[in-house]
């Protein structure tokens, strides 16, 4: 049991209040997954950057000194904000491919949790109420946001294993539920090349939906295709650059709720996550149909 829940604005109304909402809903999830919690914000997009989220065991990691020997490595400029654990670097997008090597290979010590233009992705062992503290997520702005509070069920309680998990630049996952098929797909992801670097069934779905949609598929089709692959229950919330998608297994065992208004489109495993939204008591609310894609997408 687990607890999602996601947000898609459709204009800029509420950008300066999405991380206080998303945190809020997230604090209401809390009994649903107490072990850990994790969130992706999008914002907007510099100009031929692109954005490394890392991720250090403790908060006196010196993550000034490793931004300034990736900018000397790459001879150019590397900005670095960190939120404790977690560091933002900043670079421009033609280094990021070379950028992610050398991080590897020169700071093993540091988790590479996501990259992408838009997208920052933050998660920790903890209550979700902390976790959202932590990192100031109340304060963040955004366009869209997905967040999931986690009960372990299929792997230990680490932050590795927290959601959302970032297979993609700007792609993202969390999930609600168990596949039943995950090792299969593993195994065939790797011989396509992709893979996989926790024991979570989570990250095998994020990282067979990146592996569809590099294949030239958007993220609608990329869920459609899964309902073929896939095997398990679950609730998918994936985001991506430009948008956001929700789809269940065909059973639909697992809880979840749509809301949709002229400002916003709101995803909660449960409706009280919804109910201190602005415009709640208006908006059109719907149990989300069994193998049924939703996603809302910018023009």
């Amino acid at each position: 049991m687990c607890g999602i829940a996601g947000l898609f604005l459709k204009d800029e109304q509420h950008s300066q209040a999405l991380g206080r909402m998303l945190s809020e809903m997230l604090t209401v999830l809390s009994d649903r997954g107490p072990d850990s919690a994790g969130f992706a914000v999008y914002g907007q997009p510099q100009a031929a950057k692109v954005k490394l989220t890392l991720r250090a065991r403790d908060e006196a990691y010196d993550f000034a000194d490793l931004g300034g020997r990736l900018a000397a490595h790459l001879g150019s400029e590397v900005e670095v904000r960190t939120r404790a654990t977690h560091a933002i670097l900043t670079l421009a997008e033609d280094d990021a491919a070379a950028a992610e090597v050398w991080l590897r290979a020169n700071a093993p010590e540091v988790n590479l949790f996501a990259s992408g233009r838009a997208m920052e992705l933050y998660k920790e062992v903890g209550l979700p109420a902390s976790v959202s503290a932590r990192f100031d997520l109340p304060t963040m702005a955004g366009s869209h946001a997905v967040g999931h509070t986690r009960m372990a069920t299929e792997s230990a309680v680490t932050t590795a294993g927290a959601h959302p998990f970032s297979t993609g630049p700007d792609q993202c996952l969390v999930h609600n539920g168990s596949l039943s098929n995950h090792c299969a797909i593993r195994r065939n992801l790797q011989k396509e090349g992709v893979g996989v670097e926790t024991e979570n069934d989570s990250e095998v779905a994020a990282a067979y939906l990146t592996w569809q949609m590099g294949r030239g598929m958007n993220l609608g089709e990329a869920l459609e295709a899964s309902l073929r692959d896939l095997d398990g229950f679950y609730t998918f919330v994936v985001g991506t650059e430009q948008g956001f998608g929700v789809l269940r297994d065909p059973i639909a065992c697992k809880p979840a709720v749509l809301a949709e208004t002229e400002a916003y489109v709101a995803f909660g495993s449960e409706y009280r996550a919804l109910a201190g939204l602005p415009g709640i008591e208006s908006a059109r609310v719907w149990e989300p149909e069994p193998a049924t894609v939703y996603f809302w997408e910018r023009g």
